[in-house]
């Protein structure tokens, strides 16, 4: 009996993933999460049964640094007003719309391709997607940072990333299954490339951005702290110089002055954090290929176990970081996430096994959503909300520039060093993020 109340604690604590603005950023973190995959997964997948090499496929995966680089058009979003939908939707909508739109052309375009005849200008397309998703990001961040206070940003990372992984997982489990549902029989076996299934696939993935788009519509426009200057049209040059001040300088001063010295730790482990598992997701289709797993096999563990254990890993993720603080399990999250890359090495010795993939995929899907949720709030709680989108901007695109430029040489090292150390190598990745972890809380809690 002692135990109940701490039971209905937790209990009571999960009623705040039902909250209005919680089920929002759910559906709009799946808006966010379904054109990652396009980009960057599945599409190494597709690339791969067409014949492309793996360190091609290493190179083309630097198509997502748009991701990483994002910062740099960030304070466009604080600062600029889309004609016509701004006064119809505020500033938050009106470029989440104007993004959302776009994400949709691009994939279309995508899937007019053959990567075996086209693949520059397929790459091209890709461009243009990963920086309209980038984009698509930047105000997300902003949205969801605006529309509740500190108390509710934890739970709203989770949400967050249930819809970012669920779409994830949707993005790369769900294209992979349509491909081959709709593959040509009369010309494909299920060994083989088909065309005309990855394009069925991708079109339907440009469909599944309507929820996203919806949410948008109807959601109300968040208040922000930003500053409006109202200066004459006949000074340009003031006019921009004040800009550029306010939203480019302005926010890394900030940052600098409410952290100090401290800052170029927190930079540093923003920027190492996520090394571990990109480097490796870079390769993680391709192995699947070269191991002999077909399409429907991937897709299906990813389908059942990895929505499960994405759900339990955001989910859990949460209620941790509320019981035991942010640190603790942004520790943690970067322990489990090194040391399931080291199953990843196993399966390479061990060969074709459904059920270790089931484990691996399993185990990679909760880590991460583990991860991702502490990760996410801890850079919610360095955000100054007067600079709400250009600040997060930074953190985020800092916590994929690294990773993602690296991960671009991970097809010339898996055919140097063969998939088991390339897969151990990955996993002591991970170590810089642990030991920054420990030196930014030793100083923190030595200043308080």
């Amino acid at each position: 009996m002692l135990l109940l109340p701490n039971y209905l604690n937790w209990l009571k604590s999960l009623n705040i993933y039902f909250q209005r603005r919680v089920l929002a950023i759910f559906a709009l973190g799946f808006s966010s999460g379904l054109p990652l995959m396009l980009v960057f997964g599945v599409l190494s997948f597709w690339l791969r049964e067409a014949g492309v090499s793996r360190a091609d496929i290493g190179y083309f995966s630097w198509v997502a640094l748009a991701y990483a680089i994002k910062w740099l058009w960030s304070p466009l979003a604080d600062h600029l007003q889309i004609p016509y939908l701004h006064h119809k939707l505020g500033r938050r909508r009106s470029w989440l719309l104007s993004s959302q739109l776009a994400v949709v052309l691009a994939i279309v375009c995508m899937a007019m391709m053959d990567p075996q005849k086209d693949l520059a200008v397929m790459a091209a397309f890709a461009v243009v997607l990963a920086f309209a998703s980038a984009t698509q990001d930047i105000n997300v961040d902003a949205f969801r940072i605006e529309s509740a206070p500190e108390k509710l940003q934890a739970a709203l990372a989770a949400a967050y990333l249930a819809g970012y992984r669920l779409a994830m997982i949707l993005a790369s489990a769900g294209t992979l299954w349509l491909a081959a549902v709709f593959s040509d029989s009369n010309k494909a076996s299920d060994s083989s490339y088909d065309l005309s299934g990855w394009q069925t696939a991708y079109m339907f993935m440009a469909c599944c951005m309507l929820p996203g788009i919806l949410t948008t519509l109807l959601s109300k426009e968040p208040v922000s702290q930003l500053q409006q200057h109202q200066t004459s049209t006949g000074r340009a040059l003031s006019r921009f110089y004040q800009w550029l001040k306010q939203a480019v300088v302005a926010p890394f001063i900030d940052f600098f002055q409410r952290y100090k010295w401290q800052a170029l730790l927190i930079l540093a482990l923003i920027a190492c954090y996520r090394l571990t598992d990109i480097v490796m997701g870079v390769m993680a289709n391709a192995f699947y290929v070269d191991m002999g797993y077909s399409k429907e096999e991937v897709a299906s563990i990813s389908k059942i176990y990895g929505v499960i254990m994405t759900l339990a890993g955001a989910g859990l993720g949460g209620v941790l970081i509320n019981q035991f603080g942010t640190a603790r399990i942004l520790f943690l999250g970067a322990l489990l996430s090194a040391a399931t890359n080291l199953l990843f090495a196993a399966l390479s010795q061990i060969g074709y096994d459904l059920a270790w993939l089931t484990l691996i995929i399993s185990a990679d899907n909760l880590s991460a959503g583990i991860a991702t949720s502490a990760f996410l709030a801890y850079l919610s709680s360095l955000v100054n909300l007067a600079f709400t989108a250009t600040q997060y901007a930074i953190f985020s695109s800092l916590m994929l520039l690294l990773p993602k430029f690296v991960g671009g040489f991970s097809g010339s090292w898996v055919e140097q060093l063969g998939y088991s150390q390339f897969f151990t190598m990955t996993a002591l990745l991970g170590i810089p993020a642990l030991v920054l972890i420990v030196l930014i809380e030793r100083w923190r809690a030595h200043q308080s």
